[in-house]
């Protein structure tokens, strides 16, 4: 009986380290192989055209052509390879726009070893994966009325919150500002972060101070 045929990938990011742990994940399968990689947008089209991967590992912010360019681009020009969005990063904007370029992925870093192994198979055939996190985003589009703005759905308290997370405040130190239990100021946290569609407090804290959310 014939083998079936190995899931050919390229690595996509601008950080070693971070290529070279994806490297030794893949090595755990039999059925992938990795045929490359590259540190940008435009590195990442020249080795589509000369390697002819299955799957591509795209990361989202790179120097010289973002992930999002690039995986329009090799889309268009190689519609037979598929990409997968691997990012730190889950605003909205960004898994719009990485859906919109022909990605059939949209993934988070900290993803597991056997969940992004699925999505890679998953990929080759043409099956969409979505990390829980970027579908909540897309259903938030698609429930929120014309003109919603970021943030305008965070209460009082938790832009109290989110003013203090601007300040480097901790949860205990929110907590003993605002004479609240920790608990409580947790909650408000995993709220915040889910209402800007991030996943951690460095990005909450990012969007808060780029559309001026903690004025």
């Amino acid at each position: 009986m014939k083998e079936p045929a190995l899931i050919r990938i390229l690595l996509v990011d601008d950080h070693d380290m971070v290529r070279r742990g994806l490297a030794v994940f893949l090595l755990a399968f039999d059925d992938f192989m990795l045929v490359g990689e590259a540190a940008n947008g435009v590195e990442a089209l020249e080795k589509c055209g000369a390697l002819h991967p299955d799957v591509v590992l795209m990361d989202l912010m790179m120097p010289v052509m973002d992930g999002i360019a690039a995986t329009r681009a090799i889309r268009q020009q190689y519609p037979a390879t598929q990409v997968i969005a691997l990012t730190s990063f889950s605003e909205e904007k960004l898994v719009e726009a990485s859906l919109q370029a022909g990605a059939v992925g949209y993934l988070y870093k900290n993803v597991s070893v056997d969940e992004l192994a699925a999505a890679i198979r998953a990929a080759r055939v043409g099956q969409p994966t979505l990390a829980p996190e970027a579908t909540r985003v897309l259903i938030r589009k698609t429930t929120q009325p014309p003109g919603h703005r970021l943030g305008e759905d965070l209460t009082e308290r938790e832009l109290e919150v989110l003013r203090l997370m601007v300040e480097g405040c901790s949860n205990p130190d929110i907590a003993k500002r605002l004479s609240l239990s920790r608990s409580t100021v947790k909650t408000h946290v995993s709220h915040i972060m889910e209402k800007l569609g991030v996943n951690s407090r460095v990005e909450a804290v990012t969007l808060a101070l780029r559309h001026n959310l903690a004025t």
